[in-house]
């Protein structure tokens, strides 16, 4: 290969092929970090993986844990009956007292009219078709409840009977009902009014003389 002149006229300096060589040089190289992850990677895993699989191993049976989840559920569910069942029997207790009650008021405004029936029968004023009206009104109040009390001979109970004249008699040895002057009434355990009754009183006995 001819060497071009230099611009003065003296040759140049001799000219030297460099043919290209191709160096290879890796895309990455390997890294202390990259070394260490390689090693654990061969060991078994990473420390935290390792202390998973060691928290697994340890960990309770999976039955165990259902069988006690199925034991909370059933008495869950035990508990929820119970309280179902006292609220059912509460309510209808309460829907009972409640139709007594309002028995109850209807009954004891048609007490008036039960004495003055009862007055006409005594007189003989009941008879014929009244009678029959009578004996169906009255079967139709005793239907819904209502009951009648107070006889002669009954002992004497302040709470159901009102005492309008007393004798001391000593033919008793406690407080007796000797005549009903007008009855009473209840309906179940609802005392609509007492009997008016005359009680005979034993006699005190007096200590005897020295």
């Amino acid at each position: 290969m001819n060497r071009p002149d230099d611009v003065h006229g003296f040759p140049g300096p001799p000219l030297s092929i460099v043919r290209d060589r191709q160096i290879r040089i890796p895309a990455t190289l390997p890294t202390p970090a990259r070394r260490d992850r390689k090693r654990t990677e061969r060991d078994g895993g990473s420390p935290g993986s390792r202390g998973q699989r060691l928290a697994a191993d340890q960990s309770p049976p999976r039955g165990s844990g259902l069988r006690e989840e199925l034991r909370e559920r059933t008495a869950d569910l035990q508990r929820l009956k119970a309280e179902y069942d006292n609220y059912r029997k509460r309510v209808r207790r309460d829907r009972l007292a409640v139709r007594e009650i309002a028995v109850a008021n209807v009954l004891g405004r048609l007490l008036p009219v039960l004495d003055t029936l009862a007055e006409a029968a005594e007189q003989g004023e009941v008879t014929g078709g009244f009678q029959r009206v009578a004996y169906a009104l009255e079967a139709e109040l005793a239907a819904l409840g209502l009951q009648s009390f107070g006889a002669a001979g009954d002992p004497f109970d302040p709470v159901v009977h009102e005492a309008v004249r007393s004798t001391p008699s000593d033919q008793v040895e406690h407080p007796t009902c000797t005549a009903v002057l007008r009855k009473g009434y209840h309906v179940g355990d609802h005392l609509l009014r007492p009997a008016q009754v005359a009680v005979a009183e034993p006699r005190s006995v007096s200590p005897p003389a020295s």
